[in-house]
């Protein structure tokens, strides 16, 4: 055998020798895929003697040898293979591919061509000016597509644009080749990845298998590569040039790469000479002989064509078979490559063409000889993709963790762009916030966030947040969207220089959004081109100009988005919107997308959700369609997109039925999309898979899907494999019956994993595997599903090749297994049947029914009788109903009747319970029976004797209005009736008018429920009522139908609900139906729904105030929805009205200000979020002060501009009752209006982010010259610039009296505390006040007017004694007359230079009116801090000091003692965060002993220990003034505790104890049991995480009952037990002052909630409950909920991170719609379904599921 390298190569033979211990080792990492690459070339015995060795190394070094030993060609593939797979070291792969001989023949010629240079003869000038030119394309290509291993590519890849990071090889699986003859009749949608997938062979296969074709040599190959958008398709090109460029393609002696978008360009036709040389590279030199060369090596030319899809000419080129091939004849590109394919140029060349799926030219089928597709990355590519991208962080293993560990996130990183994307997220969002992350949901919100993390790269640390970034660039971004739109619309994926205006071109460059290369259209000299890095990123911009653009109206967006005519145009190959611009558009729509669009826009709320709102109609619309499996998973990936569970749920429903999928492949993120969509409808349904290619990631997602009852794959892929991953997922589909895996390749493995996973799956009732390979299954342990699951009927086994023994080994368990009552062999046939006897199928009729069931008591049933298709009539159903009615054992009887063949079931229970059951009252279900008006005269006969009867269903059958009139005469005869359901029987409005009247003579009757919608509802509940609910739905209901309604309902004494939802009232039937409020006396709540309420509507609602006066609050919102709150008595308290997302324009204004007008108990209007705009907001301030009473008026998002604020302002100056004006023009568009009735001093104007010009901030200084009562003016990110904020202090004035100036900018964290304090001195009056807050960006001055120059001169002295050097005296000098009155002096986030501490010092604090003085967590020198705490013993007259975490040392407390002893006035003292330890603490007691004023303490988060707060508590037994003192978060222990409780019970006065995280125990809380009884003043009590338990819980709630003044009470963080919350439960009643109380993590279950909502109730005060990471489940949340409509003025309900599921958050909604003063309920992170909290929080926004 001849071994791989030859005698000559000794030195090379050498060398590979050194180098295999690195080749070894590399291998080890890959023993899998090197005994795959070995297998053909190695012997299958030699290879058998592998198994037993497990050490990789030693088996990578024992395979070498092998495929030495096989020879030069096996050498040579192994070779070639790991070359092309893997990154090998530059010199290991130089050494590897020439010791397979590649590289030789190339410098045998370079040799030989150099030795005979003299030599004159053609053919060898031909051959030297080859070699010379595929030099010369080497390096291009090089240079181009180089290695990532060239110097400096490591530092260039850290600059990379978007969607270009470092290569790993993606997953391509080869494909059949679809051929002509079999795409005749198939509709031009089918793209080329979804050929008869049942037919092909799917394999996978590496990279350099492409090139691996048995064609003759003369053949042209044509290999098609398609692969869905980001797959990488256009990187691998790349990486094949690369890899060719190293010498790994031998066989490819030339080697040409074009892309079709570029080729795009040319105008005018082409030779094949000119396209390969002018388009990609000209010979340096004798292009006629590199042409010649090349014609005649055809054989070992490869020609890349990228993008196919791009290409935007005709491709219909049939015409080119007619006639002959002329090399030398110019063509259009289509010919061009065309005839390339064909074989009629260049023939015998390779010819590879990329693309996204879509249909083969016609013209490629006869020719395509490979077809492959790109999957992009497996689980392993993903992993290795996100290392090798972390490769340099520190958190490398948490992000791999973080994807791997999230199913959503893992299936978008099988798509390499996608994958890109994340991890840049991922990374930004890991170094931004290392404890936690929160990526987004959908590829848009993605790509979103991609393009504000490039922009805040660029912009550093100084970027700000995104309204600024945006802002910053808006100009530049929108041109960039706008030339991406314009390019997908012209067909343009490349722009020249000219294209691209030059702020645009230079911010795309500069975030690295736009590439830039080099444009070759003809001969002459190339010109620069530039194009979006990727193409899905000029979707996405593009996508979003459509949605931020002035210039798109409705109806042009309407039809760009028109996604029918993109699936059925039939001569197109392209529409100009490329294949995600849909996607991105649905992802635009979405909620979480607004406020992004606001900010580009400039627009409001309300314009950019009309735009919205176009692309969700459109796909609504789009549903009821007639849809191909295909286009179905398009609309639900769109639908997932908009994460809006309505588009979702409706279009769930209208694809219920159309779930099957036939003949093509579905990714992971198909499937995501998909479930999205089931999981968001609200019916459960069939999933059909026949011949599809399912992905194995696919079923981690599909274990997800919740709302799946049917489940069939129907496959011969589907083998062990596929059955094991579905087995995993099995769990999760907690709604399956169904299950099929039919005609797959499935043998007794495969159902044994099935088996074992259906075992847990307790809710199957059918599993079907015939047609499969199953031939010894486990029979006991198929048999044991009968006895784990009770509800499985049927196992179907049939077509499996099963053997006899199988077969009699299931009959022989089958009569051991008691649930088995049926055991049905055919021949290749199997089926068990279980659970019921059945003599279904039988003639038995109406006498042979009969005489059995007059025996039932006889017979021996476990579970169910089912005498199926009997032939019963409907006597026989009477006959059957009286014979269970005396038979104790029957539980249930079900009786559904359809023409001939009825169903009749009788569900009796284990005859041990027979005694029992004598008293059990059981349901009776008579559906689909088929059953007329005269049947119900035997059937009331029947009915009357069963007086055991608690439900009642007659539902689908055709009973009528004389039917439900007949069946109500029997009603009272059934006294133990609880629920009598009447659907589907055909009744008229007749009968909603009867049901109506029932409520007045049945007694009994608690709740009705109507529907007259496509499903009629008729369910009615009975019980003893001191309430009555009436609900209507769906029903069109007329004027005078309104009227006769009102006019019955209000006979109805304890009618106190009425719910009409969908009933399409006019405004006429809503005037007759308010007309009639009054009469309904005991009303609390009226509930209209799904009503569309037009302008006009809501302010007849409104009215409503004055038509009734027990009408406290009126709610419409969204246009569609209104609610009327009710109380008992007349005017017992104010009236709010909210009006909200209602279309009010100008034209209400009027009507609705004269409603207001006549009503005088408002508490508040609220008028958010309509169409005011500034005329609307004049018109009702015109009316305003007629308006009486004291409220709040909300008119946020109602299109305010600039002059509407001033024109707002001109009114709160001129205007006598307007007491307060709260403007914000940024995405919140705030505004809010104050009005009082009485005579308020205040007068409070805040002006936030109005973006005001010079011209505005001018005119507003003229308004506010005017406005002399001002007592507050808040300025707060306004643009008002350092020389604006000089001239407002100059406006600002007042006749008598405090006015308070505030200005939030950013520029004042920037300033200097001496420029701050320049500033304020420009003020007309005396300060009294200065705040500095630089975290905040807040100035804040206090000024009092009139201006009193008292004598200051005191004051001036002090400055001679400043230094001789000191500047500016006169600029003192004028701070101290400007402060001589200060009294409060506030600096935070400040950084005092020593000039700045010494002005302090000697100046301010001595001030003799100065009475606050704070600075807190400050930057100060040592040396200015000592110099400031020394200069405190100046302060006599301070009455509080904060020092808040100013990071002071022990040496400077002495001092601090020293100050402390000079304020005898001292009373409030707060020195938090400042690590003082138990000898500072001490000192401190020691100088508090003699402050007898002292009132608050905080010493709150330092390292005080027992001896500290020993002496602490020995000096709080004389300070009998303290009323607060803060001591959490230091370190005592519990006898230190004990010692404080015993000090503090002896402070009568104290109101607030703050002590939490303190650690203190069960002792200590026992002791301040036992102290509580002394503190009868107590208000606040935080005792938070300080490891109580049982014990001391107990104690402790025992005693806080003594405390009847407490408001607030935090125990949270405590395991205080069940009993302990209980006491305290039983102790709320007494607390009627409570205003809040916290909970949290406290370990309380749904035992405790009955309790604890019963103490709510009777806490009159209550507003903020705090019961948070806790273990609530649904009982909990009934019990709390059932508590809400009783607690008046609770505004906050927490429950985040418990175990509330889907049935307790609806019914808090529920309950919620009755509290209209809860501002909201929190509900993150329990498990509740994401549809239902989405849907929850649109129908009323206060249910909070998201993290807050």
């Amino acid at each position: 055998m001849q071994p791989p390298f030859q005698d000559d190569d000794l030195d090379l033979r050498a060398a590979v020798a050194r180098a295999r211990p690195q080749l070894v080792e590399f291998l080890s990492h890959c023993p899998d895929w090197l005994l795959m690459t070995s297998q053909p070339f190695v012997p299958e015995a030699a290879l058998s003697r592998l198994d037993g060795i497990t050490d990789h190394k030693e088996k990578a070094s024992v395979l070498l040898d092998l495929l030495e030993k096989a020879g030069p060609a096996a050498w040579k593939h192994f070779a070639q293979s790991v070359c092309m797979e893997y990154d090998l070291p530059l010199d290991l792969e130089i050494l590897l591919m020439s010791s397979a001989g590649e590289g030789k023949r190339g410098s045998a010629r370079r040799r030989h061509c150099s030795s005979s240079g003299g030599d004159k003869d053609a053919k060898q000038q031909r051959l030297d000016s080859s070699a010379k030119y595929r030099h010369l394309l080497i390096d291009s290509i090089r240079q181009r597509y180089g290695s990532r291993r060239e110097a400096g590519a490591e530092a260039q890849e850290q600059t990379q644009p978007p969607f270009n990071q470092a290569f790993v090889n993606v997953v391509i699986h080869q494909r059949k080749v679809p051929r002509l003859k079999e795409r005749t009749e198939k509709p031009r949608e089918d793209v080329a990845g979804a050929p008869e997938p049942e037919e092909c062979a799917d394999t996978a296969m590496k990279v350099s298998d492409l090139f691996c074709s048995e064609a003759p040599s003369d053949t042209t190959k044509v290999v098609f590569l398609f692969g869905k958008p980001g797959t990488g398709k256009t990187r691998l090109m790349h990486r094949i040039c690369q890899k060719w460029a190293e010498g790994v393609l031998p066989h490819f002696l030339f080697t040409f790469l074009f892309e079709f978008r570029q080729l795009n360009l040319l105008k005018s036709k082409l030779t094949l000479k000119e396209l390969l040389f002018d388009m990609f590279l000209q010979p340096e030199d004798s292009p006629d002989a590199v042409f010649q060369d090349l014609l005649e090596n055809a054989q070992q030319t490869l020609i890349i064509f990228d993008g196919l899809d791009e290409f935007a000419a005709n491709m219909d080129v049939s015409f080119s078979s007619k006639r002959g091939p002329a090399v030398t004849s110019p063509m259009s590109i289509a010919q061009l490559f065309a005839d390339l394919c064909h074989g009629k140029l260049l023939p015998g060349c390779t010819v590879l063409v990329t693309s996204r799926p879509k249909r083969l030219p016609d013209f490629l089928l006869c020719t395509v000889g490979v077809l492959a597709e790109i999957w992009g990355f497996d689980h392993k590519k993903v992993e290795e993709y996100i290392s090798h991208y972390f490769r340099q962080h520190s958190f490398r293993e948490r992000a791999i963790a973080h994807v791997k560990n999230n199913t959503k996130l893992l299936s978008m990183c099988f798509i390499p762009a996608l994958c890109n994307i994340v991890c840049i997220c991922l990374e930004y969002l890991l170094l931004k916030h290392q404890m936690s992350v929160e990526l987004p949901q959908t590829m848009t919100q993605f790509y979103i966030k991609m393009f504000l993390i490039f922009l805040n790269k660029q912009q550093g640390d100084c970027a700000g947040d995104e309204e600024t970034q945006l802002n910053c660039n808006k100009k530049a971004i929108l041109g960039l969207f706008d030339l991406a739109l314009r390019g997908l619309e012209e067909k343009k994926l490349v722009f020249y220089v000219d294209d691209i205006p030059e702020d645009v071109k230079e911010f795309a460059s500069l975030h690295g959004l736009l590439t830039l290369f080099e444009v070759k259209t003809s001969g002459t000299c190339p010109e620069v081109g530039y194009a979006f890095v990727h193409l899905s990123l000029q979707e996405f911009f593009a996508a979003l100009c459509l949605m931020v653009s002035r210039r798109v109206d409705k109806n042009y967006l309407k039809k760009k988005f028109f996604l029918k005519s993109k699936w059925t145009l039939k001569n197109e190959t392209k529409t100009e919107f490329m294949e995600s611009f849909h996607i991105f558009l649905s992802g635009l729509s979405s909620k979480e997308c607004r406020t992004f669009l606001m900010l580009l826009a400039e627009q409001d709320e309300a314009w950019v959700q009309e735009k919205q709102d176009v692309i969700l109609q459109s796909l609504k619309k789009l549903a009821a369609t007639h849809l191909t499996g295909p286009k179905v998973l398009e609309l639900c990936h769109c639908t997932f997109e908009t994460q809006n569970l309505d588009v979702a749920q409706h279009i769930g429903s209208l694809l219920n039925f159309k779930y099957e999928f036939k003949n093509f492949r579905l990714t992971t993120l198909d499937m995501s999309a998909l479930v999205f969509v089931i999981n968001s409808g609200q019916d459960l349904t069939c999933l059909d898979f026949a011949g599809c290619l399912v992905d194995l990631e696919c079923l981690e997602v599909l274990a997800g899907c919740k709302n799946v009852e049917h489940l069939s794959f129907r496959s011969r892929r589907c083998g062990d494999d596929f059955a094991a991953a579905l087995s995993k997922g099995l769990r999760g589909m907690g709604s399956l019956r169904k299950l099929e895996l039919t005609g797959g390749s499935i043998t007794a493995e495969g159902m044994t994993n099935l088996v074992q996973s259906a075992s847990h799956c307790l809710q199957l009732e059918e599993i079907n595997l015939q047609g499969n390979r199953i031939r010894d299954p486990e029979v006991k342990r198929v048999m044991d599903l009968f006895s784990r699951m009770e509800k499985l009927k049927k196992v179907d086994l049939s077509n499996n090749h099963l053997s006899l023994n199988a077969v009699l080994s299931l009959a022989k368990e089958g009569i051991v297994c008691q649930n088995v009552t049926e055991l049905c062999v055919r021949y290749q046939y199997l089926r068990v049947l279980t659970k019921a006897s059945s003599l279904s199928g039988n003639k038995l009729g109406d006498e042979g029914c009969s005489c059995l069931l007059e025996s039932l008591t006889c017979i021996s049933i476990s579970k169910q009788l089912n005498l199926s298709q009997n032939h019963l009539s409907v006597t026989g159903i009477c006959n059957l109903l009286k014979s269970v009615n005396t038979c104790p054992k029957v539980m249930e009887v079900q009786v559904r009747y359809v023409g001939l063949e009825s169903g009749v079931k009788l569900i009796a229970l284990f005859e041990i319970l027979q005694t029992w059951l004598l008293d059990f009252f059981f349901p009776h279900r008579l559906t689909d029976c088929n059953f007329q008006a005269s049947d119900l005269k035997n059937l009331c006969a029947v009915l009357k004797e069963c007086g055991r009867i608690s439900e009642l269903d007659l539902s689908r059958n055709y009973l009528g209005d004389e039917g439900l009139l007949q069946l109500f005469q029997c009603l009272p005869k059934l006294k133990m009736l609880r629920s009598l359901k009447f659907n589907n029987n055909q009744i008229s409005l007749n009968s909603v008018f009867f049901l109506a009247q029932s409520l007045s003579t049945l007694q009994h009757i608690k709740t009705v429920s109507l529907s007259l919608g496509r499903t009629q509802v008729v369910h009615l509940t009975f019980w003893e009522r001191c309430f009555v609910c009436f609900s209507l739905r769906d029903c069109r209901v007329g004027p005078e139908d309104v009227t006769r309604l009102c006019q019955i309902l209000a006979q109805c004494p304890q009618l106190t609900e009425i719910d009409l939802t969908g009933n399409s009232l006019s405004v006429q039937s809503l005037e007759r139906l308010l007309s009639f409020l009054p009469s309904l006396c005991h009303l609390t709540l009226l509930s209209i729904r799904r009503n569309p309420l037009s302008p006009r509507c809501a302010v007849l609602l409104l009215n409503s105030i004055n038509l009734c006066e027990r009408v406290r609050v009126v709610e419409v919102w969204s246009s569609e929805n209104a609610f009327l709150h009710l109380g008992a008595s007349m005017r017992s308290q104010r009236t709010s009205c909210r009006l909200t997302g209602c279309a009010i324009g100008e034209g209400q204004v009027e009507e609705l200000c004269n409603i207001l007008e006549q009503h005088g108990w408002l508490a508040e209007v609220d008028l958010s979020r309509n169409q005011l705009g500034d005329e609307g907001l004049r018109c009702l301030l015109d009316h305003l002060h007629r308006v009486p009473g004291t409220c709040s008026l909300n008119l946020s998002h109602n299109g305010i501009s600039q002059d509407g604020v001033l024109h707002l302002i001109n009114a709160f100056v001129t205007s006598g009752n307007t007491t307060e004006v709260q403007v914000s023009l940024c995405s919140k568009a705030t505004l809010i209006i104050k009005l009082t009735s009485g005579h308020d001093p205040r007068k409070i104007l805040r002006l936030a982010e109005c973006n005001f010009q010079p011209e505005h901030s001018e005119k507003l200084f003229s308004l506010l010259e005017k406005c002399t009562g001002l007592t507050e003016y808040t300025s707060s990110n306004n643009n008002v610039t350092v020389q604006a904020a000089e001239r407002l202090l100059h406006s600002l004035s007042k006749d008598l009296g405090l006015l308070k100036i505030s200005i939030e900018e950013p520029w004042v964290c920037k300033e200097r505390v001496m420029n701050l304090l320049e500033l304020a001195v420009q003020v007309s009056g005396n300060i009294t006040e200065i705040t500095i807050c630089k975290d905040k960006t807040l100035f804040q001055l206090v000024i009092s007017f009139p201006n009193c120059l008292e004598k200051v001169e005191s004051v001036i002295s002090r400055l001679s004694l400043y230094k001789p050097e000191i500047k500016n005296s006169s600029f003192c000098q004028r701070l101290c007359e400007k402060c001589a009155q200060l009294q409060e002096l506030r600096w935070s986030h400040v950084e005092l230079h020593e000039d700045e501490a010494e002005m302090l010092v000697r100046i301010l604090l001595p001030l003799p009116e100065l009475k606050m003085f704070g600075l807190t967590s400050s930057s100060v020198t040592p040396t200015g801090i000592d110099y400031l705490i020394s200069g405190l013993q100046n302060c006599q007259a301070i009455e509080e000091l904060n020092l808040e975490s100013m990071k002071l040392s022990s040496a400077a407390i002495p001092e601090l003692v020293l100050g402390l002893c000079e304020m005898p006035s001292l009373k409030r003292l707060s020195l938090n965060h400042n690590s003082i330890g138990n000898d500072g603490c001490s000192r401190l007691a020691g100088a508090l002993r003699n402050m007898h004023n002292m009132e608050e303490i905080n010493l709150s988060h330092n390292k005080i220990g027992d001896l500290g707060l020993i002496n602490l508590a020995a000096v709080l037994l004389e300070m009998q003034n303290l009323k607060k003192i803060d001591l959490s978060g230091n370190c005592p222990s519990p006898a230190g505790g004990e010692k404080l409780m015993e000090a503090l019970a002896h402070c009568k006065h104290i109101k607030e104890l703050l002590l939490s995280r303190n650690g203190f125990g069960d002792r200590t809380a026992v002791t301040l049991a036992l102290c509580l009884p002394h503190m009868t003043n107590l208000k606040i009590l935080h005792f938070q995480n300080n490891n109580i338990g049982q014990a001391g819980g107990l104690e402790l709630a025992r005693a806080l009952v003594v405390c009847g003044l407490l408001e607030e009470i935090s125990l949270a963080e405590n395991h205080l037990g069940e009993q302990s919350i209980h006491a305290l439960s039983e102790g709320l009643p007494c607390f009627k002052r409570l205003q809040k109380i916290d909970l949290k993590f406290c370990g309380i279950t749904d035992d405790a909630s009955r309790s604890l909502s019963l103490g709510f109730r009777q806490c009159p005060s209550m507003e903020e409950i705090i019961l948070s990471w806790n273990a609530l489940g649904d009982g909990g949340a009934r019990e709390l909920a059932t508590a809400l409509p009783e607690m008046a003025k609770l505004k906050v309900l927490d429950l985040e991170k418990n175990r509330i599921g889907a049935c307790g958050a609806k019914k808090l909604a529920e309950k919620l719609a009755k509290c209209p003063e809860i501002q909201f309920i929190r509900l993150w992170d329990n498990p509740v379904p994401k549809g239902l909290a989405e849907s929850l929080t649109r129908q009323d926004s206060r249910l909070c599921f998201s993290f807050s």
